[in-house]
């Protein structure tokens, strides 16, 4: 079956339609998909198609409840035509961004608007005994609560951490059971699912919906408990060979630095992501360093995060405030010498860390400057992610629908 079998069993008609007809329909339904409402005249102009094909087959959609009528166009001295869009009702795509200490699970309309809030649930991979059974329980409840039947949903698109095979489709670092994730979650849910690196899905969503979009070279960086780079390299989301592509917070940049948990010394990440930071504060306590910090770890109930040390560093914590310059510092020498083999025209940085943009830009910056071949350097500019913790969840729904689109 094709993959976009979905779309091509809602527009299956009760006659025997000729394949040309079923095409012409799927590619209504695309188009309308990608650029929003069209008249009559532009699908004609697109397609080279007479109006009265286009007019009777756009008809056939809007009984099907797949297209609708949207309000009318503007005219230039005759009849003002008819606008149509896409019915975001008629199908719905889940999101789920998988990580080690949350998951977070939104429902998506045909129009890629919200249904409804994106929910978090405070348990993740690090938490969870049984993660499908968690995300399966979720899903069936959302579907019911928000009254949607499991026909109507394109699939789920799963944003997964660490390294996951793109021949085979298996995770080696997370839900390792000799078994793609995605068939798994697939049977139990019973709705196609598609899974991604979660980097990699904050490239399909600043792509599709964000500030990489109609932008050809862009570097992702995704800064969080862990740090991940996706690259839009030519206008494609580069993967490597087998889909590894991108563990940037594994670059040497200290060869007498701390160990890193892939068992290499002196990575990235040991000095900026936010799992080492918070290592580093909790070290610096025990040894007796004064910070406002202190504070958090007072007892046992309490758990240091790195949102208590972006807090105290605008709150003017001197501690918080050198973690998160040495981190800057720490990113800007890798970036450099993404600059200098990459050439991007744009860096956006997400993740929770990106937050702490007034502590890291200009550490970045003036490691860029020293690092990195000035006229090269020039081409890229560095912003912060407007899709902030959404970044991955609208990657999710790219993901979705552009394997329906396929």
């Amino acid at each position: 079956m094709p993959v976009n079998q979905h779309i091509a069993s809602s527009i299956k008609s009760s006659g025997n339609n000729s394949q040309r007809k079923a095409r012409l329909k799927q590619q209504l339904v695309s188009k309308l998909y990608k650029e929003g409402q069209l008249s009559i005249h532009d699908l004609c102009e697109s397609f080279k198609h007479s109006a009265p094909t286009i007019a009777k087959t756009i008809n056939v959609l809007i009984k099907q409840q797949l297209v609708i009528k949207t309000g009318v166009g503007g005219s230039s001295g005759g009849r003002r035509p008819g606008l149509y869009s896409i019915n975001p009702s008629s199908h719905y795509v889940m999101a789920v961004d998988l990580e080690r200490s949350f998951i977070r699970i939104g429902i998506f309309d045909f129009a890629n608007k919200p249904v409804s809030k994106v929910y978090e649930f405070n348990d993740g991979l690090d938490t969870l005994l049984d993660v499908f059974d968690f995300i399966t329980q979720k899903v069936n409840e959302l579907l019911k609560s928000h009254r949607i039947s499991k026909k109507k949903v394109l699939g789920i698109g799963l944003s997964l951490p660490g390294l996951i095979d793109i021949h085979t489709g298996l995770s080696y670092t997370y839900l390792m059971d000799n078994k793609p994730v995605a068939e798994t979650l697939s049977e139990l849910t019973e709705i196609r699912t598609y899974v991604e690196h979660d980097t990699k899905l904050m490239a399909w969503g600043e792509q599709a919906f964000g500030l990489a979009k109609g932008i050809d070279n862009v570097l992702c960086l995704n800064i969080g408990s862990g740090i991940g780079l996706s690259m839009i390299l030519n206008g494609t989301i580069y993967k490597g060979h087998s889909g590894y592509a991108g563990e940037f917070g594994h670059i040497q940049i200290d060869n007498k630095g701390d160990l890193c948990h892939c068992g290499k010394v002196g990575c990235i990440e040991t000095q900026a992501a936010g799992k080492s930071l918070i290592l580093k504060a909790e070290k610096l306590i025990e040894s007796g360093v004064q910070t406002e910090l202190r504070e958090k770890c007072s007892s046992i109930l309490n758990k240091l995060t790195t949102k208590d040390i972006i807090e105290k560093a605008r709150s003017g914590d001197r501690v918080s405030i050198q973690l998160l310059n040495d981190a800057g510092d720490a990113l800007g020498k890798g970036l450099a010498v993404l600059i200098n083999i990459f050439n991007p025209e744009l860096i956006i940085l997400g993740g929770e860390l990106s937050k702490a943009t007034e502590f890291l830009f200009a550490p970045i910056e003036d490691n860029l400057e020293v690092h990195s071949l000035g006229r090269i350097r020039k081409d890229a500019q560095l912003v912060v992610s407007e899709l902030g913790d959404n970044a991955r969840i609208m990657g999710s729904v790219a993901l979705v629908m552009n394997k329906i689109f396929a």
